[in-house]
């Protein structure tokens, strides 16, 4: 049995961490050991489930998961659900709890992205809550929801597009009065496909030779705006995004493939460029949106 023992805070901060062990666990049945798990957000869920589809799709075999001793920690997988989402990828210890109704920072639950359909009902679903978390809890107008829900299907149907597998999405809002004062906005957006240099290998790969990787492919989608289309008015997305995020001096970054590419405002610390990380396929999007004002106190 693998032991993969996760991190107390389960979050875009550490998700390296996770990715490292899934990649070096040897074949056989994996144990998520998540005994010591306080903190868990958007990204770390989804996060969490692309490994544990990697671990499936590698051995065969549903890994297990030792839930938090946390009941809080517990009850917010519950309520953002994760528990609905991983069965059949992963098993529990023992019977997890049910999910409580009525999170209001809860935006979006884990959803699902196979098909077109689940991108309309995404962005169906958010419509009202985002108008309210946008301008309630971000001060955001209300001219915003519709550029938000623009990101949201963009995000969502380049999973479609690109990743050809299964993909999931999320979003809460959160109070980070101790790391910048502010409340913020965490989505994240993982599938388990080709990865951006497998998506725009065939269209571009020959012209960076020896250059051409993981860290590479970011560059040339995120940077120059290079597509897998020959088409240059298709594929976009990551462009738009980009520019909407900084417009709302937010945090972008994707990690795809043994690389990490972020657009880093002022407030974060993230590396702009990461390279040579745990080799882990697919891609995924995170993006953390902070109010326009600090918190009062």
């Amino acid at each position: 049995m693998n032991v993969i023992p996760l991190p107390a805070g389960l979050e875009r901060r550490s998700v390296d961490e996770l990715f490292e062990s899934v990649v070096a666990a040897v074949d056989g049945r994996a144990l998520f050991d998540a005994r010591h798990v306080r903190f868990v957000d958007p990204n770390g869920m989804v996060a969490l489930l692309c490994a544990a589809r990697y671990l499936l799709d590698r051995t065969g075999m549903p890994a297990r998961l030792q839930l938090p001793e946390s009941t809080d920690a517990q009850s917010y997988m519950a309520r953002i659900g994760f528990f609905a989402a991983a069965e059949g990828m992963l098993e529990w210890d023992h019977r997890p709890p049910r999910a409580a109704a009525g999170d209001s920072n809860v935006l979006l639950q884990i959803t699902p992205i196979t098909r077109n359909a689940d991108v309309h009902e995404v962005v169906d679903r958010v419509q009202s809550a985002a108008g309210a978390i946008l301008s309630r809890t971000l001060g955001y107008p209300q001219t915003a929801v519709v550029p938000f829900s623009v990101i949201l299907s963009e995000v969502c149907q380049n999973v479609l597009e690109h990743a050809e597998a299964p993909g999931w999405v999320a979003a809460q809002a959160y109070n980070w009065q101790k790391r910048i004062g502010r409340h913020v906005l965490v989505i994240s957006v993982g599938d388990m496909g080709r990865g951006f240099r497998g998506s725009l290998a065939e269209e571009h790969s020959a012209r960076f030779g020896e250059r051409w990787g993981d860290a590479t492919a970011l560059e040339a989608a995120f940077i120059h705006g290079l597509t897998r289309f020959p088409d240059s008015h298709r594929g976009q997305g990551i462009q738009q995004i980009r520019k909407q995020v900084r417009r709302w001096n937010g945090a972008i970054s994707i990690r795809s493939g043994t690389a990490r590419i972020a657009d880093v405002p002022e407030w974060d610390d993230a590396p702009p460029l990461q390279d040579h990380l745990a080799p882990f396929p697919g891609a995924q999007i995170s993006m953390i949106l902070p109010s326009r004002e600090p918190i009062d106190g």
